[in-house]
């Protein structure tokens, strides 16, 4: 995984053009390959090509010598790609801003902190060729009711309150402060799609929900 992190870069990747060329460049292969495969002409894909190399999201692979032409074997700078929050510095989502600790837009912001902070740290690893010690859990549990819901959040936020009153140490010499997010939200479905507009906003024969 690559973090897209210049705002640049993060407007050349979301092209659906070059968007496809990246999921076909998991594996290498020449600009007329690939123009085949998506039926474009080979001279609309080297120029999307090359933007996409000037932005590192592809790189070169190998050249391969066929007649009188070199052909350039191209591959995706990495499998899958995340756009970090850091490429719209203007705009990026700041939980300080969002007065409710309690509303999913808080937690939205602080998930799109947590992208931009570990992005960063990826970034930083990578260029100094270490390993970044990281922990997270994910999974899925189901509430019998509401007030499950309620006395798990409870004990959830006091287990954890004691385990960082256990283990935090503002005086440790030599030490590295770290962030913890923990997060519950209701799971969403496998394949489920956006709602149609015409489920939020309502159509002609539909009444709208206020």
């Amino acid at each position: 995984m690559a973090v897209i992190e210049d705002p640049a870069a993060a407007e050349a990747s979301l092209d659906p053009v070059r968007a496809r060329l990246l999921a076909e460049l998991r594996n290498p292969a020449s600009a007329a390959t690939v123009a085949a495969r998506i039926g474009l002409p080979r001279q609309k894909v080297n120029y999307h090509l090359r933007e996409l190399e000037k932005h590192g999201l592809v790189q070169l692979v190998e050249e391969r010598r066929k007649g009188n032409v070199t052909e350039r074997i191209m591959g995706a700078a990495a499998r899958s790609f995340v756009i970090s929050p850091a490429a719209l510095p203007g705009v990026a989502p700041d939980p300080s801003l969002e007065p409710n600790r309690l509303s999913a837009r808080w937690m939205l912001a602080v998930a799109a902190r947590l992208v931009r902070d570990v992005g960063t740290l990826i970034t930083g690893a990578d260029r100094a060729n270490k390993r970044l010690a990281t922990f997270a859990l994910d999974g899925e549990l189901a509430f019998a009711s509401a007030a499950d819901r309620a006395a798990f959040i409870a004990e959830l936020a006091a287990s954890t309150a004691r385990l960082v009153e256990k283990y935090h140490s503002a005086t440790a010499g030599g030490g590295r402060n770290h962030r913890l997010v923990v997060a519950l939200h209701p799971s969403v479905k496998p394949g489920a799609d956006a709602p149609e507009p015409s489920q939020i906003a309502g159509s002609p024969g539909r009444t709208r929900e206020q």
